[in-house]
């Protein structure tokens, strides 16, 4: 699916708990999940802190969507 809305010239962060499977089928903008089976939030951390986490992921999706690449490009460092 990724492929099919980025070949309209709409930018897609994929957010994923396994990198290796989003480079296979090809997301050029990849931000790591937290893990699983929880990609963009940690209920161990309670509500308030998990809430944070998924926040601060939005965010950091949302400055990566505007960050230009050339294929594919992992997005691993948290001041994206």
């Amino acid at each position: 699916m990724v492929k099919g809305i980025e070949k309209y010239g709409i930018p897609v962060v994929h957010m994923a708990t396994v990198v290796p499977i989003s480079l296979t089928i090809g997301a050029n903008r990849i931000i790591p999940g937290v893990g699983i089976p929880y990609p963009i939030g940690d209920p161990t951390q309670g509500e308030a802190d998990s809430k944070k986490i998924r926040r601060n992921m939005v965010k950091r999706a949302l400055r990566v969507l505007q960050t230009p690449v050339d294929g594919q490009t992992v997005f691993e460092d948290d001041n994206f």
